[in-house]
């Protein structure tokens, strides 16, 4: 894995920049993307850049159960407000957080993926190792599947909502073996929260207890974090 050190989430967005840069000069066409605070700072950079996404297809990682576009703590209205709305993609792909049949609307995603291989794949990582929202004990091979969210995970995104309870309890996410066909994945960590899940992706065993630890066996990963995610290595 190439590790890169940055000051901040600013400098690192601008690092994850670049790369998407580099690879719209190589004629990618598919976008792997993720929410949440790390790649915010990536999306400013995209919606401030005279680059033109129009070409691109986006695909997204996952999506809370239970919430549609028009709720703003779902996924695809962060996704519209944080970028689409500013710089529009030629087709965009959310999880159907509200599908009746949640076993058929994996099925549906697992196929968008395959329809849509993707070059650059987006990951922020959780504090207790997640990616996407494959919590710890989630098969490496497993593909879009629904996910019931732990204890740590509720906790960490309470900060989006009014009251804990309000926070769903589970959610469809693309699964690790999905994330693994990418051709190159660019993770960001912001913050000593992140340390220990860097220091086990990075210098651990490779373990389904720890899902990022999986980006050791791809081959073209790069891995983007400031001076206290990374104080633990």
């Amino acid at each position: 894995m190439d590790v890169i050190r940055v000051k901040n989430d600013v400098e690192g967005g601008k690092k994850a920049f670049e790369l998407i840069k580099a690879g719209m000069e190589n004629d990618i066409k598919v976008l792997g993307l993720a929410t949440g605070s790390t790649p915010e700072t990536l999306y400013q950079e995209m919606t401030g850049s005279n680059l033109d996404f129009s070409a691109l297809t986006s695909v997204n990682l996952d999506e809370y159960v239970g919430l549609d576009g028009s709720d703003e703590q779902s996924y695809r209205y962060f996704m519209n407000d944080r970028l689409f709305n500013q710089k529009p993609f030629k087709e965009t792909f959310v999880p159907n957080g509200k599908a009746q049949d949640l076993e058929a609307e994996c099925k549906r995603y697992d196929q968008v993926i395959a329809d849509h291989p993707i070059d650059i794949q987006i990951l922020g990582i959780g504090r207790n190792g997640h990616i996407g929202f494959n919590e710890p004990g989630t098969s490496f091979d497993v593909t879009t599947h629904v996910v019931e969210l732990t204890e740590s995970t509720i906790e960490a995104n309470k900060r989006y909502f009014d009251k804990v309870e309000d926070v769903p309890t589970h959610a469809l996410s693309m699964g690790i073996g999905s994330i693994m066909q990418s051709k190159k994945i660019v993770l960001m960590a912001y913050g000593e929260s992140k340390a220990d899940a860097i220091k086990g992706m990075l210098d651990g065993p490779v373990t389904e207890e720890l899902p990022a630890s999986v980006l050791q066996n791809h081959p073209n990963v790069t891995v983007i974090i400031d001076e206290a995610a990374a104080s633990k290595l």
